[in-house]
């Protein structure tokens, strides 16, 4: 099968893929549609297998077709790292993709990363939001080269670093938490609890901490950012389970204030990566500086 396949192929397979239309991907990769239907046509010879399911707006892969991503992605991305490794440039560069959560972004990534990117002003760094599931899904398919997750997701396919530990913590406005300290934690069954959504870790703990205390959630608050959550609980609409680190300034201001019934609960957020990753130079400094830049964070925490 080797012998019939050609490294532009693979690169339309994914454009196709990500584009999820024949025409899009032609309009990306400069081919005239009629290219694209060939070259896609000559995979699925070679591979005997159906690759996409032609539906009426665009195409979605087929079970083979999603079987044959993880290699493409693989096959793509070692050549990026032969044609880096060749460069003769002595200046390191690259691109870069991470998945990560918001939250870890704003927080924790934003400093380190600026650090990174001025010193290596010519390797290139894509961040992408999502959820935990969403991450580590971006990572064993070889969609991204790493992710930051905030529980170790214990795969056998996946080297997991620790960074972080981070509290989570409930948190309210001034108001709603004067009443729970006043009437008990019971005040929480007719109060709305504010989330990302169903898919997030934050909101999956919440839930469970509050079952195991008695808590029934009569509604929930679904918001795609950190600003509006924050504001949100600032007008009273609410509470949320959140990392403490997210919301300090606004505890320290006196804006939000930490519902005081339940301990914290620590995780540790750490970088993962598929361990069949062929990681370029510019992703092997990444890893390095990230994992070094934690270290002596936590190293001068330890100190203060």
């Amino acid at each position: 099968m080797i012998d019939l396949l050609e490294g532009r192929f693979f690169k339309t397979f994914v454009t196709v893929l990500e584009e999820k239309s024949f025409s899009r991907a032609a309009d990306k990769l400069g081919y005239v549609q009629s290219t694209v239907t060939t070259q896609i046509q000559l995979l699925e010879q070679t591979c005997q297998q159906k690759l996409f399911h032609r539906l009426p707006r665009g195409v979605k892969p087929t079970e083979a077709g999603l079987k044959f991503a993880k290699f493409a992605y693989q096959f793509i991305q070692l050549g990026v790292s032969l044609e880096e490794t060749l460069s003769e440039s002595n200046e390191p560069q690259g691109l870069i993709q991470i998945r990560l959560q918001e939250s870890f972004f704003v927080t924790r990534l934003a400093d380190p990363l600026f650090q990174f990117l001025t010193k290596y002003p010519r390797i290139k760094v894509l961040p992408a939001t999502g959820f935990r599931q969403d991450i580590l899904r971006k990572v064993l398919d070889h969609t991204a080269d790493f992710g930051i997750v905030p529980q170790d997701p214990e795969r056998n396919e996946i080297n997991y670093y620790p960074l972080v530990e981070e509290s989570l913590v409930f948190i309210a406005s001034e108001a709603m938490a004067e009443r729970v300290n006043t009437r008990g934690m019971e005040v929480l069954n007719n109060e709305t609890i504010i989330s990302f959504g169903p898919t997030c870790f934050y909101n999956s703990h919440a839930n469970k901490i509050l079952n195991q205390n008695g808590i029934q959630v009569p509604r929930t608050i679904e918001l795609p950012s950190l600003e509006m959550i924050k504001k949100s609980l600032q007008c009273g609409l609410g509470y949320a389970l959140i990392p403490q680190s997210m919301v300090a300034k606004e505890i320290e201001s006196g804006e939000l204030q930490v519902l005081s019934f339940s301990s914290p609960l620590r995780m540790t957020h750490g970088l993962i990566v598929h361990k069949d990753r062929e990681l370029n130079f510019a992703s092997k400094l990444f890893i390095d500086y990230i994992l070094n830049y934690f270290q002596k964070a936590e190293l001068r925490a330890v100190h203060v």
